[in-house]
């Protein structure tokens, strides 16, 4: 079989590998984008029915193509968003090739590329770009046996209420996604117990202005790392019902029962760490942070933005926080699903390179990988606090090839005496 070959392959055609190419075509760089199912295929259906964008529109998109037919201040739905992508893609003339799993990566002795297996064939290639995301393997924790008599599954496959067999819901996990998927059954008529971990939980709008352009005019967005000790907090924001605050004291308000971090299971009942209370008050002291910062801001610059007391009175405390509950008989409370919203695991596994740490994790440099050759795109906290939005991700893709155009120019430099040799 002839084997194929091209200057930069781009794996994975979501926000990251759109972006991506872009910035290579900007560059004159080579390049083809391998897809193993359609562009977005996370947005289309690793996403919930109801799904929307963390983000108004105005802010989450490319720089160079607004959301038509949506209300800037709006929230996408997860299919707009696809279609989106779909779009950019075809704006830029994106040389994406769907339908085609890549299997293995692995170097080429001798020549400073790389062999590539795929389900099309094999593809030579100087550089790679891991353009897979931050999302790509659900993880369930080895709490209740797959045995169990318990209907269990993740965030990832979740559609809908009425999907889930009838009977009390268990959502373990109070990020972005699991407090809204919380909300929604509720809203529906479920019973529903919220297992509630570390989080951080901003203002979605505060004196008129969207919690993302105040993390614009503060800076925060670029902040380079997370702070210590909050490398596993999740955030709890949502664009859901035209965008509200995520206030877990309102969810209790409204039949929701609040739980702690999930610890165990045995033999039908679930237990649940006594940090309630701590991860609440934690969260509320990170709202009242933004609030604080924002304040000083408007008293700083002197912009005309309204003040907004109300924004700062708590929702009464519910018996499940004043009275924390440790232990939850499933069936006695007829809970007959878990809903796990506990994030994902990345897989690199296709990739037989030096470049990664012994747990597994790249090693990098805003992208650029320790071994030669080997990019990453969309990874959490790659350069930034935004780095997994999709304005985020489009300026490290900037990078990263701005970084593969350099190293292409050094690779192609040829002395007078190798020039005067070529022309012979």
């Amino acid at each position: 079989m002839a084997m194929e070959k091209i200057d930069t392959l781009v794996v994975g055609a979501g926000q990251a590998g759109i972006a991506m190419s872009e910035h290579l075509s900007s560059n004159g760089v080579p390049h083809l984008v391998l897809e193993k199912n359609r562009i977005a295929e996370a947005w289309r259906t690793g996403r919930w029915d109801s799904l929307v964008a963390n983000g108004p529109a105005w802010h989450d998109r490319f720089p160079n193509l607004e959301f038509t037919g949506t209300d800037p201040e709006a929230f996408a739905g997860k299919d707009r968003v696809a279609e989106y992508f779909a779009e950019y893609a075809e704006r830029i003339k994106a040389p994406v090739r769907t339908g085609v799993e890549v299997l293995k990566a692995e170097r080429l002795n001798g020549s400073g590329g790389f062999r590539v297996d795929t389900s099309g064939g094999v593809i030579e290639a100087q550089r790679i770009v891991a353009a897979t995301g931050a999302f790509q393997h659900p993880v369930i924790p080895p709490v209740v046996p797959e045995g169990a008599d318990i209907n269990q599954l993740h965030s990832f496959h979740y559609r809908n209420p009425e999907q889930l067999p009838k009977g009390a819901v268990l959502v373990v996990g109070a990020g972005s996604s699991g407090a809204q998927i919380a909300d929604e059954l509720n809203r529906a008529g479920r019973k529903v117990y919220l297992s509630v971990g570390p989080h951080d939980r901003p203002p979605r709008m505060y004196r008129g202005r969207d919690f993302v352009w105040w993390l614009g005019v503060l800076g925060l967005w670029d902040q380079a790392a997370q702070e210590p000790g909050k490398e596993h907090v999740t955030i709890s924001v949502s664009g859901a019902y035209g965008g509200r605050t995520m206030d877990f004291r309102r969810l209790a308000g409204e039949g929701v029962t609040l739980l702690g971090l999930t610890e165990s299971y045995d033999k039908g009942t679930m237990t649940f760490a006594g940090d309630l209370q701590d991860n609440i008050a934690s969260g509320d002291a990170d709202y009242l942070k933004m609030l604080d910062l924002a304040d000083a801001y408007v008293a700083r610059t002197g912009i005309g933005l309204p003040e907004e007391p109300q924004a700062r009175e708590a929702y009464p405390d519910p018996d499940s926080l004043t009275h924390p509950i440790r232990e939850l008989d499933l069936e006695k409370e007829g809970i007959t699903t878990i809903l796990w919203a506990t994030g994902f695991r990345q897989d690199f596994g296709w990739m037989k390179v030096n470049a990664f740490d012994a747990q597994g994790r790249p090693q990098h440099q805003r992208g650029v990988s320790s071994e030669p050759g080997i990019y990453f795109l969309g990874l959490p906290w790659q350069s930034r606090r935004g780095s997994t939005f999709i304005w985020g991700v489009w300026h490290d893709a900037r990078h990263v090839a701005d970084q593969i155009a350099i190293q292409r120019q050094y690779e192609g430099y040829r002395s007078p005496g190798e020039r005067r040799a070529d022309q012979v």
